[in-house]
């Protein structure tokens, strides 16, 4: 999907949607000063092309007992490197693990991940995420204090 696939209305139902997800279609429409059934069609057709992944609850860790976010960069062994979509598919059956990018620099991964506490996140870097084949590498960072969360994406060109 390319930028310029998106024109001026499609961004305005985007901008609208990530700042209120819930928002029914009458109120969509309204925002964006269209009508109901075409912001409808709008919404439908961006959905299908895959331009709106989800819809989600952005929930606080707190009252889930979720105490601790951590940074956690990984490195594949280099004679393991045959094996690196068998890890990908560890790495992603981990609740723990909230987010898996592939990164340049000195590490192949970078993870958030989340745990109760610093004992819960210790115990699951070295007894599951660590015992994984083919992993050599592994550091973490732990978030002290975030400062701005998961923040929508800028729409505009």
């Amino acid at each position: 999907m390319t930028g310029s696939a998106i024109d001026g209305l499609d961004r305005k139902i985007l901008q609208a949607l990530q700042e209120d997800g819930r928002a029914t279609n009458v109120e969509l429409s309204a925002r964006v000063h269209l009508s109901a059934p075409q912001c409808f069609r709008r919404v439908r057709a961006l959905e299908e092309r895959g331009v709106i992944r989800r819809y989600a609850a952005q929930v606080q860790p707190e009252p889930l007992g979720i105490g601790v976010t951590a940074y956690v960069s990984l490195n594949i062994a280099g004679a393991q490197f045959g094996r690196v979509r068998d890890i990908e598919a560890s790495i992603r059956a981990f609740p723990q693990i909230l987010e898996c990018h592939t990164v340049s620099g000195d590490y192949d991964y970078l993870l958030k991940v989340v745990a109760r506490d610093l004992k819960s996140l210790s115990q699951f870097l070295t007894d599951r995420l660590m015992q994984l084949p083919g992993v050599d590498d592994v550091r973490s960072m732990i978030c002290l204090e975030e400062i701005k969360a998961g923040a929508p994406l800028p729409v505009d060109p």
